[in-house]
């Protein structure tokens, strides 16, 4: 597959949902910030069937970093989880698919995005299921930067140490930027990279918006948990949105989306 076109189609896709929400808004920036991450993962990383959506030695995907979901869901969609018609009811009334997703196996959703920080602790404990399990899949869960604050993260990442969960690989979104502003004045989070290697993870930092660089980082193996930070620009391929804090969560009008979609069709 052609990870770089899958990652063009699918920002593509998620700027369209950003833009057919209307007024209910969305999480644009996040979103656009994890489309490689999201392109490498369905395109050339995960074991999966979209068949046989429960299979138990399928690799799970935990998305604790619930405001990537336009991401999300274009993927989902691109690999066939979910139909155009799932997609297009995104934030409407009577819709399953909401601005967190919602666990539904059937759909390719491991958890129920919502509370920040929870996500990963859910992952640690899958991975140890796995592995007491004796099973040969992978667990990934996809955190943000931001989301890092959040004590939760850090027990979870001594928990996966401390039981040497070799099958389980977090991956920071490293956009910088959180809701109220960049993540360094928020509550600075200091060397992310060291410190999950003094909590014993074996750690990469990748370019996040180059698929191949990904590919690489996630596809290791290691003798412990693995972190992969993926160094991002929140609202990327859209210059008025790159690095603009407001776009964490924000409308997108007809004439915004018309060029948006010029830049990243010209890329």
């Amino acid at each position: 597959m052609d990870l770089k076109q899958f990652a063009k189609e699918l920002r593509l896709s998620a700027l369209k949902m950003a833009c057919d929400c209307g007024k209910n808004g969305s999480h644009v920036g996040s979103g656009l910030s994890s489309i490689e991450i999201m392109a490498t993962l369905y395109g050339d990383v995960l074991k999966y069937d979209v068949n046989h959506p429960a299979d138990e030695n399928r690799d799970r995907l935990v998305v604790s970093k619930g405001h990537c979901v336009l991401a999300y869901y274009s993927a989902l969609n691109k690999v066939g989880f979910l139909s155009d018609e799932d997609i297009a009811s995104f934030e409407t009334n009577g819709s399953h698919f909401h601005g967190h997703a919602m666990r539904n196996l059937k759909h390719g959703i491991e958890f129920s995005g919502g509370s920040l920080g929870m996500g990963m602790s859910f992952a640690v404990g899958l991975a140890l299921s796995c592995k007491k399990k004796g099973l040969s899949c992978r667990v990934f869960a996809l955190v943000g930067d931001g989301e890092c604050d959040e004590g939760l993260i850090w027990e979870a990442a001594m928990s996966a140490a401390h039981y040497q969960l070799d099958n389980f690989m977090v991956i920071v979104d490293r956009n910088k930027l959180q809701y109220d502003g960049p993540t360094e004045l928020v509550m600075n989070p200091l060397d992310l990279a060291k410190k999950f290697e003094a909590f014993g993870f074996d750690v990469q930092v990748a370019d996040g918006h180059d698929c191949n660089a990904l590919s690489k980082a996630l596809k290791k193996m290691a003798d412990k948990p693995m972190c992969v930070i993926a160094d991002t620009v929140k609202g990327k391929g859209v210059s008025f949105m790159e690095g603009v804090k407001e776009w964490h969560h924000h409308t997108l009008s007809q004439e915004e989306y018309e060029q948006a979609v010029k830049e990243v069709a010209n890329v």
